[in-house]
C-alpha cells in the first residue's frame, strides 16, 4: 500500500496551503512541510487543533476513506 499523506490532501481540498496551516499554529512551516511528507506526525494536540482549523473530523486527517 502506498504511503498517502491526508493533511496534504484536507489542505488541498480546504484551498488552504501549509504557510497557512503554520501561521495559524504559530509553528515553523518547517514543521508542516515535515507533517505533509510523513517525515514526522503532529501531536495528538495538534492534530485536534488542525481538525478544528480545517473543520474536518479528526479521522479525516488520519484514515485513508475506504472506496
Amino acid at each position: 500500500m502506498e504511503d498517502v499523506n491526508r493533511l496534504k490532501i484536507v489542505l488541498v481540498e480546504k484551498k488552504k496551503t501549509s504557510k497557512w496551516l503554520a501561521e495559524q499554529l504559530d509553528v515553523n512551516p518547517s514543521t508542516v512541510s515535515k507533517w505533509c511528507t510523513n517525515t514526522s506526525q503532529p501531536p495528538l494536540e495538534t492534530l485536534i487543533q488542525i481538525s478544528q482549523l480545517l473543520k474536518v473530523e479528526v479521522t479525516e486527517l488520519i484514515c485513508v476513506p475506504q472506496k
